[in-house]
């Protein structure tokens, strides 16, 4: 029905009785898996195929020739459906000759849940679960993607494919949970084992997706997001096992934080003892200043300015400081002696400028300190300078 020509591949043209040159103009553009040719194929109608694209010459739903070699494929064969009066003044019925082109390279895709995953969790109860991600797929085998997509699900846009495998890339998501929760997955497990459950997907979905002629290879940036009421238990709870307390602990110590960052401090004090005497007012001290550092293990001082620098930094915001320094050169401060920073322009502990000159100094004659000129008695003896 179709004899392949060599000559060259022009982009649109017309040729004899109103017959056309067909190609694919928008291949490359971003989602585009498959395009349907929008009008019927005629005698002497010219299909242009590319690398990495098919076309699919269908009559009536049915496949009748599949072109994946790039080349310029023309309607010759006479006996071939032609649409047009004749054949329906004929025969009464008019035949369907249709071209779909479909792509066959690796195309990006994104997934996301419409309706939450109910998960039963044993500490929170029934939690909905939403997911979303990336995938990568191709198109694997024409013929059984062409039956399902096109002959099953009466597809005939990028949307439609794209939709379905959304779909089908999130209800295996939803297996791979479900699995992983009957070999003891919980909620506060989820964010370390998010990697475990996009190579699970990937396994599962060769079969899965092999019966609609398509190719998952891929499974990335995978996120399940937890209610927000869900999420702030989590957390709090996952703080409460970092600290090693209970949950009466962990509030008269989050008081005592609250407190702490009351301008007036009178009512916050007030509120943490209230709590506290339950369960200790000195524990809920305790486990504040416990929580407070926790709060600051994000962060490190800089040994040169002390400013509280990020944990991952590699220099200090405020002075520059190289954090990835082992060793720092340091000075005595000439006023109270404390181990200075090299360079620094004043003392952290007493604020002393560093540029100053040291003070000249004089021998006690008794004790034999030094003592700095000006000054009547020795600091060290008493004796009369």
């Amino acid at each position: 029905m179709f004899g392949k020509k060599s000559t060259g591949i022009p982009s649109s043209g017309g040729s004899l009785l109103g017959s056309t040159t067909v190609t694919w103009e928008n291949q490359y553009k971003a989602g585009n898996s498959m395009w349907k040719v929008p009008r019927l194929i005629r005698l002497n109608d010219n299909i242009v195929v590319r690398e990495d694209e098919s076309a699919i010459f269908m009559r009536d739903g049915k496949i009748l020739s599949v072109f994946e070699q790039a080349g310029r494929y023309a309607l010759t064969d006479i006996n071939a459906p032609i649409v047009g009066p004749l054949v329906k003044a004929l025969s009464g019925v008019q035949q369907q000759a249709e071209v779909y082109y479909l792509q066959r390279r690796y195309l990006d895709g994104k997934f996301g849940s419409q309706e939450p995953y109910q998960f039963t969790d044993p500490t929170f109860g029934v939690v909905n679960l939403r997911v979303f991600g990336e995938y990568r797929w191709k198109i694997s085998d024409v013929n059984i993607f062409v039956s399902q997509f096109i002959g099953t699900f009466n597809s005939d846009t990028s949307e439609d494919v794209e939709q379905r495998l959304r779909e089908q890339v999130v209800i295996l998501v939803y297996n791979a949970l479900g699995k992983m929760k009957e070999q003891g997955l919980k909620v506060t497990d989820l964010p370390s084992n998010l990697t475990t459950i996009e190579q699970v997907v990937i396994t599962t979905s060769q079969d899965h997706f092999r019966q609609f002629g398509v190719e998952i290879n891929k499974i990335q940036q995978l996120n399940i997001s937890l209610p927000e009421e869900v999420q702030k238990a989590v957390d709090t709870r996952s703080e409460m096992s970092v600290l090693g307390v209970n949950y009466i602990q962990y509030q008269a110590g989050q008081a005592m934080v609250d407190a702490s960052k009351n301008s007036s401090g009178v009512a916050g004090v007030g509120a943490g003892l209230g709590v506290g005497l339950g369960a200790g007012a000195g524990m809920g001290y305790a486990f504040s200043n416990q929580l407070s550092g926790m709060q600051q293990q994000q962060g490190r001082n800089c040994p040169k300015c002390g400013t509280l620098v990020p944990q991952n930094s590699n220099f200090c915001p405020s002075c520059g400081f190289n954090m990835q320094q082992q060793q720092i050169k340091t000075v005595k401060c000439p006023n109270c002696g404390t181990e200075v920073p090299e360079g620094s322009k004043f003392c952290p502990n007493c604020g002393n400028t560093m540029a100053q000159k040291q003070p000249q100094t004089i021998k006690c004659s008794k004790c034999g300190n030094d003592v700095e000129q000006g000054v009547k008695f020795c600091p060290n003896c008493g004796n009369k300078m």
